[in-house]
C-alpha cells in the first residue's frame, strides 16, 4: 500500500479537495424527516455515504455523533466507514484523541491498524499533553500508512489561550508545526501527518507549509470561504482539506451529490 499522503495527493486531484463531514446532529435528522433514534441514524448515515463517498476524496465522520447511541451505534459507523472506502473515499474519523503511554497505543490499534473494525485512513488527534504523547500514533500510522492530523490553530474563541500561549520564543502551535514538517520532511509528494487549522483564523505569522496536508474545518455554513483559504493558506493552498458538514447535509439526501459536486467544483482551483 502507498503512504496515506500519496493515496490523498492522488484522490485531491482526481477527485477535488472537499472533505466531507458525516455528522448526524439531531436537529439534522429533524430536517431529513428521521427519527432521532438508531434508525434514523443509520438510515441518514448510509445515505449521506452512499451520494458522498464516490464522488469526494476523503469522508470525515464525526465518532461522537455515533457514539452517543452506544454501541449500536458504533455499528453503524462500522457500516459507514466500510461503505465509504468500498466507494473509493479516504476516511478520516474525527476523534480528536490524545492521551499518554499504553492508553495512547490503544487508540491508534483501534483507529489505525487494519486488524481493527474500526480502521480507518486517519484520525484526528490532540497534542495537548505534549507532542510526544502521540508517538503510539504516529508509529502506529507509520507502520500502516496510514495518516493522522494533529490540532494547531482551531477556529473555537477558546482555543487561542492554549495554542498561542509561548513556549520560549515560539507559540505551542508553532511547535506542533515544527513536528509535523519533521514528520513529514522529505515525504513526496506529500506528507501523511497533517494539521488542523481552522478556515476562519487570523493569518498571524505561523509557518503553516509542513509538506502535509491542512484539514480546514469552518468552511462554509462556518463563515468560511474560498477567499479565506487564499488569505490563509497562500501558496500552500493546494494541499488544504476544505471541510463542511452542515452546508452540505442540509441539503438531504436527494441534494446531496449535487451539493457535494457544486462545493468542489468552487474549490477545484485551489488545488491547481
Amino acid at each position: 500500500m502507498t503512504t496515506f499522503g500519496a493515496r490523498l495527493h492522488d484522490l485531491m486531484h482526481a477527485r477535488g479537495p472537499l472533505c466531507a463531514g458525516i455528522d448526524p446532529h439531531a436537529g439534522l435528522l429533524r430536517e431529513w424527516g428521521l427519527t432521532d433514534d438508531l434508525a434514523g441514524l443509520e438510515r441518514f448515515a448510509l445515505s449521506a455515504a452512499d451520494a458522498l463517498a464516490p464522488r469526494v476524496a476523503v469522508v470525515k465522520p464525526q465518532s461522537a455523533f455515533y457514539e452517543r447511541f452506544g454501541s449500536r451505534g458504533i455499528a453503524v459507523l462500522e457500516r459507514l466507514i466500510g461503505v465509504c472506502r468500498d466507494a473509493g473515499a479516504l476516511v478520516l474519523l474525527d476523534v480528536k484523541r490524545g492521551d499518554i503511554g499504553s492508553t495512547s497505543q490503544a487508540y491508534a490499534d483501534a483507529y489505525l491498524d487494519p486488524s481493527s473494525s474500526l480502521a480507518v485512513d486517519a484520525v484526528t488527534a490532540s497534542p495537548y499533553l505534549g507532542f510526544g504523547s502521540l508517538t503510539p500514533m504516529v508509529e502506529t500510522a507509520q507502520k500502516h500508512d496510514a495518516g493522522l492530523f494533529v490540532l494547531a490553530l482551531t477556529s473555537n474563541p477558546e482555543g487561542p489561550e492554549v495554542q498561542e500561549a509561548r513556549v520560549g520564543d515560539a507559540t505551542v502551535a508553532d511547535v506542533v508545526l515544527d513536528h509535523l514538517r519533521a514528520l513529514n520532511e522529505g515525504a513526496d509528494p506529500l506528507g501523511s501527518f497533517g494539521a488542523v487549522v481552522g478556515a476562519t483564523i487570523e493569518r498571524g505569522v505561523h509557518r503553516l507549509d509542513i509538506n502535509g496536508p491542512v484539514l480546514a474545518p469552518g468552511y462554509g455554513a462556518q463563515g468560511g470561504t474560498v477567499d479565506d483559504l487564499r488569505r490563509i493558506f497562500g501558496d500552500g493552498v493546494r494541499h488544504v482539506l476544505p471541510s463542511t458538514s452542515r452546508e452540505l447535509l442540509r441539503e438531504g439526501p436527494d441534494g446531496l451529490a449535487a451539493a457535494a459536486d457544486r462545493l468542489n467544483d468552487r474549490l477545484r482551483e485551489l488545488a491547481g
